[in-house]
């Protein structure tokens, strides 16, 4: 796949991955719908592995990359699934919009990276105010739950953020299929229990929108999008990767009003917006370095 190809195909499967977890999980029930969605992201990968020969990796970084992978995705998985319930389905991508910021933050800590400088730190704040703003308007989004989903939200993009960095410190090179298909081993059994312990059976008849949604978040939201979403970072620079987290929260908010009929409030596009030129400050350099090596080439 061409590299231009493959960057709008993460921004297509970012973009309506929130919208599919939404629809997978009603008549199905949360816990099912994303305990299937790992057994087929898990199947998949498998599958391409062996056809393609590809190698599963089992050294001590591999094995650690994979345990916190695992552990991280089960947090922020089940977390974002039981919120979805509760809040629009382009927040989801709002907030997660924020993984960037979050990210930066716990380098220079765990990571010991340069510290923060004034422009990351106003590109903080921009979108610690977004924040403030979508949470102070969080009772006028249809529901007396939406606060704590916004707060499971949250707390989601904190472990996805902190899985990141963690990530990067053991270092593991292995292949990003085998990366996949050991972290979807690792979290499959702990979404089992939950799925057990919460519900315990399978749904007779599952829509046919949510049995869709389902397929769809195993094949492409957990293998296809992951390996895409590497193979541009390979190939691009920091700065034009970055901007896919500035895209897919607008096309998110977009699709769930046009194909959900979900309201998108005044307080939700100010605190969009907000957390947009917050992440575009904090990402600033590395988009600038990014657009000065496009001219240069010019």
């Amino acid at each position: 796949m061409s590299i231009p190809a493959a960057y709008l195909t993460v921004i297509l499967i970012w973009s309506t991955t929130p919208l599919a977890i939404q629809w997978s999980a009603k008549g199905a029930g949360f816990a099912f719908a994303v305990m299937a969605r790992m057994v087929i992201g898990l199947a998949v990968s498998v599958l391409i592995l062996a056809v393609w020969r590809g190698g599963f990796p089992l050294h001590r970084r591999a094995r650690a990359s994979y345990l916190v992978g695992g552990m991280g995705l089960f947090g922020a998985m089940m977390l974002t699934y039981w919120g979805a319930q509760y809040i629009p389905s382009g927040l989801i991508s709002v907030l997660f919009g924020l993984a960037p910021i979050f990210t930066g933050v716990l380098a220079v800590y765990l990571l010991e990276e340069d510290a923060l400088t004034p422009g990351k730190l106003a590109g903080m704040l921009l979108g610690l105010t977004g924040l403030a703003i979508i949470f102070g308007g969080g009772h006028q989004l249809g529901g007396p739950h939406a606060v704590a989903g916004l707060a499971a939200l949250l707390v989601a993009v904190l472990i996805y953020s902190t899985t990141l960095v963690w990530l990067k410190r053991i270092g593991d090179d292995s292949p990003p299929l085998a990366t996949t298909a050991g972290t979807l081993a690792v979290s499959l059994p702990l979404f089992g229990l939950v799925w057990w312990f919460a519900d315990g059976h399978v749904p007779v008849d599952v829509p046919r929108r949510a049995g869709a949604a389902i397929v769809y978040l195993g094949v492409f939201g957990s293998v296809l999008g992951f390996a895409l979403y590497y193979y541009v970072i390979k190939h691009l620079e920091t700065g034009k990767v970055s901007l896919i987290t500035l895209i897919t929260p607008v096309l998110a908010l977009l699709l769930g009003h046009w194909a959900n009929n979900e309201a998108v409030t005044a307080q939700i596009w100010g605190g969009t917006l907000c957390i947009g030129l917050g992440l575009t400050i904090h990402q600033w350099q590395a988009l600038g370095d990014s657009l000065g090596r496009a001219t240069a080439r010019e």
